[in-house]
């Protein structure tokens, strides 16, 4: 290969790198929650897990606004959700802290910063609000 043949590979490899990252699901980044039965709420970082998504407790507070429920921090809160298309997710699980229930859940993106979520345990449903983007 030639120096040139070399620069166009290179060239070739950024640019699906660069493409890659460009497509990463509009989902991911940190979510505040709504407050939950107990006023607390947490932020909950959104990333693939496989080709699937996951959402982690990064970080966590009581209705005062101060660190609190730190026993959850790093536990997944959302896990095995499926990207639908046109913002919307499902066949994953959310785990509520509050009330130790882990429902069968789906989310939709409202717009880049507001993000719906629910869930359902057999007929009973819960509305898990809308979350908002941190970052």
């Amino acid at each position: 290969m030639t120096k040139t043949d070399l620069r166009a590979v290179a060239l070739g490899v950024a640019m699906m790198t660069w493409a890659g990252a460009a497509a990463a699901d509009p989902v991911h980044g940190t979510w505040k929650t709504v407050p939950d039965d107990n006023g607390s709420y947490g932020h909950i970082q959104v990333k693939p897990c496989g080709d699937k998504i996951c959402g982690t407790l990064v970080k966590a507070f009581d209705k005062d606004g101060k660190a609190g429920g730190q026993e959850h921090i790093g536990k997944n809160i959302v896990w095995d959700m499926s990207a639908n298309g046109g913002g919307k997710y499902s066949g994953g699980k959310i785990w509520a802290p509050d009330r130790d229930k882990t429902y069968k859940s789906k989310m939709e993106l409202l717009d880049n910063n507001n993000l719906k979520v629910s869930g359902c345990i057999a007929f009973i449903c819960r509305d898990g609000g809308t979350w908002t983007r941190v970052k």
